[in-house]
Parts: structure tokens; sequence; C-alpha cells
């Protein structure tokens, strides 16, 4: 059985400008132990669908049809309380920028150890203790001291790793690591990647991995959905994707990656830009920047399986 099943999930913001349809008839099946990288560029869904899962999307958005089954259980038909108790403790989400989620007034210690007594019988005494446990197993030095600092005091690498050992504190099944390393530098990024790999693979989580970075893309995930204006338009496993991208869309993000060695005048990018969600065009939601559209690409097209494992939601790759 799937850990995570996503059936036809659509989530919408009501704006004064129109509905923005963030995320709309989208469905993921995730295994135990394995990584899905939800890939595209800003704006496309991501982290909207991620906060779907926890049911946590911010007002004025709604989500207004699908099913989110976790270990057999539809979340979306659980009562409030019930989804409080799972979030923390059997799925956790890693923000991408920890200074906006963790509390100022509050220490770093006070904050892990609060998630462990919202969902363990421990006393306060002993989540403190374990909150130093867990600062030392991501690599914070001077745990004891780290424990009762505040957010400001720790660096953004450090805040991170904070934020990483909050979300591992009641050893999960799922982590959804919403673009874990934007806000840092090259060298910590891969620190903390190897820390969130390492963490994984120990722990036999499973995990969504929410970028825009192909490269983290390829180290880090074994399936990869690539989205693009709330919609999946291609899903495979991380190997064929690279190997062979159908879908025009992934083929200009795979393009557009610099590689090594490689010298070029300029990058190459995707012409135009991402279009306004409450202002889809009809048919085809790439057929504005796409260089293969035909007069069929004016009807909307389905995500397909064209070979195993390997589907498509495009017209010229069917």
């Amino acid at each position: 059985m799937d850990l995570l099943e996503i059936r036809d999930l659509t989530t919408h913001f009501f704006t004064r400008s129109g509905v923005v349809k963030a995320v709309d008839n989208l469905s993921l099946k995730l295994q135990k132990g394995r990584v899905l990288g939800l890939v595209g560029e800003s704006g496309c869904g991501k982290t909207v669908t991620a906060l779907s899962i926890l049911n946590l999307v911010p007002y004025p958005g709604k989500i207004v049809s699908g099913s989110i089954f976790f270990e057999g259980q539809d979340l979306l038909r659980l009562p409030a309380e019930e989804m409080r108790r799972i979030r923390g403790a059997r799925i956790s989400m890693i923000f991408q920028e920890p200074m906006t989620a963790l509390n100022p007034v509050f220490t770093v210690g006070n904050q892990i150890a609060e998630v462990l007594t919202a969902h363990l019988d421990v006393t306060p005494k002993e989540a403190l203790d374990s909150a130093i446990g867990l600062l030392r197993s991501v690599g914070i030095p001077s745990p004891e001291k780290r424990v009762h600092e505040y957010p400001h005091q720790l660096s953004g690498g450090m805040r991170q790793r904070v934020m990483i050992a909050m979300a591992i504190a009641c050893r999960p099944s799922l982590i959804l690591a919403d673009e874990p390393t934007t806000a840092l530098d090259v060298t910590i990024q891969a620190h903390i990647l190897e820390l969130l790999g390492k963490i994984q693979e120990e722990m036999g989580m499973a995990m969504v991995l929410v970028t825009h970075d192909l490269g983290l893309i390829a180290e880090r995930a074994h399936e990869v959905a690539v989205m693009y204006a709330g919609r999946i338009v291609e899903q495979t496993d991380t190997k064929e994707l690279f190997a062979n991208p159908l879908h025009p869309y992934t083929r200009g993000l795979i393009a557009s990656v610099p590689r090594p060695g490689q010298v070029r005048a300029r990058l190459r990018t995707i012409p135009g830009s991402v279009p306004r969600l409450q202002d889809l065009p009809a048919g085809c939601k790439f057929i504005t920047r796409c260089d293969l559209k035909t007069g069929r690409c004016e009807r909307e097209p389905e995500l397909v399986e064209i070979k195993a494992g390997h589907h498509v939601r495009c017209w010229e790759a069917t």
C-alpha cells in the first residue's frame, strides 16, 4: 500500500481579482522510504500542494475537492483535533524560511520540546533533554548551550538545522521539505542536503521534496513530478526523466541548467512567463510558451501513461 496517495486534489484561492487555481486536479502516489521531487517554477503550485497535504492552506485558499490518503486515512475527512495529532507527529514540514517559521520570542529548545510534549508522553524536563539530543543529531555544536538561545542568535544554516530537528522529533513517516536550502549559501546547502539524505535513509522516512532545483532532484529524488500552472505535466522516475524528458516544459527546464565545462554565449531560457493562475489560457496551459504548439493544443490534454511509469500531459508527446 502507498504511504501517500493524492487523488484529484483541487485547491483554489478566492480573491477579489478572481479564482486562483493554485492546484488543479492533481494526483500523486508515494511509497514508504521514497523521495518524490515536486519541481517547477515559482507560482506553479508546489508549496500549496504541500500545505494541502497538511490541510493548512491559508485564507482565502480552500481545498475544493479531492482526497489525500495517508496510511489509509483520508486526511481531508478527519476531524480537526485528529488532524492536529498527525501534524508534527506522523507528517512534518520543513519550511523554506526558518526565520518566519520559528517563533522569535521562544528559545529553540522550547520550540523543539513543545513538539515532543504535544505528541509524546514526556515531561518538560525529558522533552528539553531530548531537544539537546536532537540538536546534536543534526550537527549543531554545543547543543547544551544552543538549546537556550533564540532564533535570531543562530546563523541561517543553524536555524534550518533546528527546523530539521523539529521535523524529525517524533520520527514521522513523511516529511514535506519546501525549498529547504533556498535561503542558504552553496556550502551550507550541501551540508543541509547531506544531513537530510542521511536522516531520511536512517529513519526510513518518505519525503516530498519541493524545489525548483533540478540538480537537487537529480541527486536526492527517486521519482519526479513536474508541475506547471497548478497541474502535473510529467511524472516518472528520476533517471527516466533526465534521460528521456517528453514534455516541452520539462525539456526547457533541463536545457536551462548550466553544465560544468559547457561554454555558452548565454543561458537557455523558456520564453515568456507562467500565466496568471486566475486567467489561464484555454486548452494546454503551456501553449503560450511552447514552440511545438499545434491546433489540437487548444484542447486540454490529459495526463497519460506513455510507457510503464512515465506519464505526460502533452498532445505532441502522445
